[in-house]
């Protein structure tokens, strides 16, 4: 994941920090030289960085940090709050048209995923009611406007195309298809190059004139590091960019990209892609990336990602089936399920407070584990699943070469299962006594 070592190197200094019960004008300097080595490390652009540390320099060898009793932590939130303001301080959002067409040119060098990308958004403004369109107006990489179409069939989202032809055309009748057709937000995709060449920004600069585009946001691969920045500097210098679509922050990224992108260019990042799913794009949020980075979690991200995902209807089912003690495997899928949907194990974790990739380096969060007890349960019938007491020895071996897992692994999860519901038993039991209308369950739905 993305600023995994980034968030280690910077909590083994902020850890030195909390033990000292008095800071010292040197142990600031100190800590700021660890900082400055891990955020370089981080391939953060030089400047960036050196301005950085002059910030939280100036502001941490004040009066309130050294005669706190706790300056250790206002360092920490020092360095909180110079990095979000780093990356743009509050979200950007898109500047959707308030009446007729919101149009959105998406550009980038081939490789940064941005067909992938343009279909994503488009998904995205689709569950928030939009009417998008996209259009395949990259005509020179082999099979683009295919990838685009089969990217829209997924997604049911409708796809224009005019083979072959000028891009500029392209994009004037795709205009012209949204007014007669309902769509109300454009979305081009447009043609990448292995690198920035004047033929490129031509095209772009022509299609830009021709259809007025309230939104220009670059595609960026983040594992390109301190070239992402060097590439969305040129192309701001060209185009006036809008914005900044970061990909792949889900990869052994060092980060760099994301804590430099803003303040080399003045362009905010809007998005950020964190999985190959068509549904990993999520809005960035400067704020919440910084409580990542400083290993604080990101709640609020979490929240949104469990509100999206948890059927409250459900939700509120399963409370009562543990009330009632009547949770069987049938229920236990199905919580497995909605889980999924959130993301993987590794994303959700580093979202809660105190939890990350590095300090759960010995607990094994392999997701093909998941892939078995889903695969096990699935190889049940209806009643074994009701009642898994009925399942003796042979339906385990049935059940094992049914899921393509062992009887071990079957074993295993029965018994995770009976300790689970004598657990929930107990919970129950002692919560009877208690004042009615309060939380018992209140993880429930995750």
């Amino acid at each position: 994941m993305a600023f995994d070592s980034l968030s280690q190197k910077l909590g083994e200094v902020f850890k030195k920090l909390r033990g000292k019960g008095k800071l010292s004008e040197s142990d600031v300097k100190q800590a700021m030289r660890e900082v400055k080595l891990a955020l370089l490390e981080a391939d953060v652009n030089f400047k960036v960085v050196k301005n950085f540390i002059g910030k939280i320099s100036e502001r941490a060898v004040g009066q309130e940090v050294m005669e706190s009793l706790t300056p250790g932590q206002q360092v920490i939130k020092i360095v909180n709050e110079e990095l979000t303001n780093l990356m743009g301080a509050e979200q950007s959002k898109i500047n959707f048209s308030p009446s007729g067409i919101t149009i959105i040119m998406l550009i980038g060098l081939q490789g940064s995923g941005k067909t992938t990308t343009c279909g994503k958004l488009g998904n995205l403004f689709l569950k928030q009611g939009k009417r998008p369109l996209l259009v395949a107006a990259d005509v020179y990489r082999p099979a683009a406007i295919k990838q685009l179409q089969v990217v829209g069939e997924k997604l049911d989202l409708p796809v224009f195309s005019l083979g072959q032809q000028n891009p500029v055309d392209i994009s004037k009748a795709a205009l012209e298809h949204a007014k007669k057709h309902g769509n109300d937000v454009l979305l081009i995709d447009t043609a990448g190059r292995l690198h920035i060449d004047n033929e490129l920004m031509d095209e772009l600069n022509n299609i830009k004139e021709v259809i007025r585009p309230d939104e220009i946001l670059l595609v960026v691969d983040s594992m390109t590091g301190q070239d992402a920045v060097n590439v969305a500097e040129n192309f701001n210098n060209e185009l006036n960019l809008t914005g900044i679509i970061l990909t792949k922050l889900d990869g052994d990224t060092r980060g760099g990209a994301a804590l430099s992108v803003k303040a080399v260019t003045g362009c905010p990042i809007k998005y950020i892609g964190v999985g190959e799913k068509l549904d990993n794009l999520e809005p960035f949020y400067p704020d919440r990336m910084a409580s990542r980075i400083l290993g604080m979690g990101d709640v609020l991200t979490l929240i949104d990602k469990a509100t999206s995902a948890i059927d409250l209807e459900k939700a509120k089912q399963m409370e009562q089936k543990l009330r009632t003690q009547t949770f069987d495997l049938n229920d236990f899928l199905e919580q497995l399920t909605q889980i999924k949907k959130m993301g993987s194990l590794d994303q959700i974790l580093n979202m809660i407070p105190g939890f990350s990739s590095q300090k759960l380096k010995g607990v094994d969060l392999d997701e093909k584990d998941l892939v078995h007890v889903e695969a096990i349960i699935s190889s049940m019938t209806f009643e074994e699943r009701k009642n898994p007491v009925i399942i003796n020895g042979s339906r385990r071996k049935r059940i094992a070469a049914g899921s393509g897992t062992s009887i071990q692994e079957v074993n295993r999860l029965l018994k995770q299962y009976e300790q689970t519901r004598k657990m929930i038993k107990r919970v129950t039991d002692m919560d009877k006594g208690r004042k009615k209308g309060r939380s018992k369950f209140p993880f429930i739905g995750f």
